[in-house]
């Protein structure tokens, strides 16, 4: 077997890991942020229109404008459910408009429930999927060690509240796997590569306004790189209007101008008016409650992550990856401090920081450094263990809660573990569908994931560690 054929496998079973696990559990389709994405979906395709007014009694995020109620997020992830409505709606023939819209009608809440499910493992999970894979690429082409590339990319994927949030139509997940691309598409390099970084950027945007100001360090890498011949950019920037542009269509169809957002008429939540919609300074208390406060810090649901800083700054040390590691480092430090400066920071019912999520991957490439260096059998197994750990607390979430309410001090442990998983109050495909008990649709889930696991671990450490892989 070759090299690139040892690859491929150890690429195609990463992408089937992630993807399954991500599509397997799900979230609650009646969480307001879940809702309303949803239901904008189902109107432009059962209804052809951007108004929500039916479903508006059934969410608190919405906008307002006139007599109409509208989707009051970035459009990008009702854009990327359209295809799974339609789809779900021709297979079945059902219609929201055959149902009670109530969240006590069964029928009602089954047709939500599939469509929410469809939506998520055809956008966010296969997102993410596709970014291990590239993570993976772009760690191995840093260290030449298949193993560190893995411990990065499940670090990411699966280490972190990444995978509950692929579980969810939130556009968290979907826009740290478009800056996982993005920056690995700008390593590559070439027109083609460039093409993509600039289309995932411009996506970005359209799923999360805020993720202009993150994405904005990838982009000025891309332009520093590329100072020299200006020319190369041209694939960067047309990709980068194409990513955009559907954000100006749905605004003009929506909205009658380009140049309104939904956010300008959000309803009932006051903290909007302050500052950017929203963004005003970041403050000291809330990012240390980000980093490390029990309701929502990334030290209790992500401890891998705590390691990430030493591998971004020992790729900072090397003058070859130094502009990669500086860029890593400002989508991270641009996340947190957008997240400090949010007027609602803790993100309502949310386990982990869920509005500094999109850093988790830029910021995992940092754990394949830590990893390259580790070269005692007990310090890698230490890494390990720390990893499985993270991969446990986020198995949790992921079938459990990752809407964990703000009342709990301690989310993870109360909310999650004590509310949730410990009593069996799970969301897997079997117990939702085919009638079997959660704890046997979660033992399912481990009797496909945990042997690929494996399998992808000795696959990782048969590779030759000492030769390096182009980027």
């Amino acid at each position: 077997m070759t090299k690139r054929q040892g690859l491929g496998g150890i690429r195609a079973g990463l992408f089937l890991l992630v993807w399954f696990s991500c599509a397997w559990f799900g979230s609650w389709e009646f969480n307001p942020n879940n809702a309303t994405r949803l239901f904008a979906a189902i109107r432009l395709v059962e209804n052809g229109t951007a108004t929500i007014d039916p479903f508006a009694p059934l969410t608190i995020d919405k906008a307002q404008f006139g007599a109409h109620a509208y989707l009051d997020k970035a459009p990008g992830m009702t854009l990327m459910a359209l295809p799974a409505v339609a789809l779900t709606g021709f297979v079945t023939g059902d219609r929201a408009e055959h149902h009670v819209l109530s969240s006590v009608d069964p029928g009602f809440v089954d047709y939500l429930k599939l469509r929410t499910r469809v939506a998520a493992a055809t956008g966010s999970a296969l997102l993410t999927a596709i970014a291990a894979v590239l993570l993976f690429d772009l760690a191995l082409g840093l260290t030449g060690s298949a193993g560190a590339a893995l411990f990065a990319a499940l670090g990411y994927a699966l280490g972190a509240p990444i995978w509950g949030y692929s579980t969810t139509l939130l556009g968290h997940a979907s826009v740290a796997a478009l800056f996982v691309i993005a920056l690995a598409a700008v390593a590559r390099g070439g027109g083609r590569w460039l093409a993509v970084a600039g289309l995932s950027l411009g996506w970005a945007v359209v799923i999360e306004y805020q993720a202009v100001l993150a994405g904005a360090a990838i982009g000025l890498w891309a332009l520093w790189r590329h100072r020299v011949d200006p020319k190369a950019l041209v694939p960067f920037l047309a990709g980068g209007l194409v990513g955009l542009s559907p954000l100006f269509a749905y605004n003009l169809f929506a909205f009658g101008t380009p140049f309104r957002i939904g956010y300008s008429g959000v309803v009932g939540f006051e903290g909007m008016n302050q500052g950017l919609f929203g963004l005003t300074v970041p403050r000291i208390a809330v990012l240390r409650e980000i980093l490390v406060g029990p309701m929502r810090g990334i030290v209790w649901v992500t401890p891998v992550l705590v390691l990430a800083p030493i591998g971004l700054w020992r790729l900072a040390e090397d003058r070859a990856t130094r502009g990669l590691a500086l860029t890593a480092a400002g989508v991270v430090t641009v996340a947190l401090l957008v997240n400090a400066a949010y007027v609602y920071w803790d993100g309502g019912n949310a386990t982990g920081p869920r509005h500094a999520m999109p850093m988790a991957g830029v910021l995992a490439l940092g754990l394949a450094p830590v990893w390259a260096m580790a070269r005692a059998l007990w310090q890698r197994a230490a890494l390990a263990l720390l990893l499985a750990a993270s991969i446990a607390i986020n198995l949790t979430i992921a079938s459990a809660e990752i809407f964990a309410p703000p009342t709990f001090r301690w989310a993870w442990w109360q909310a999650v573990m004590q509310q949730r998983f410990l009593v069996g109050d799970l969301r897997t495909i079997p117990s939702d569908w085919w009638g079997w008990t959660t704890w046997n649709g979660l033992y399912l889930w481990a009797a496909v994931a945990i042997p690929l696991a494996v399998w992808l671990v000795q696959r990782a450490a048969r590779f030759n560690p000492r030769t390096r892989c182009q980027i």
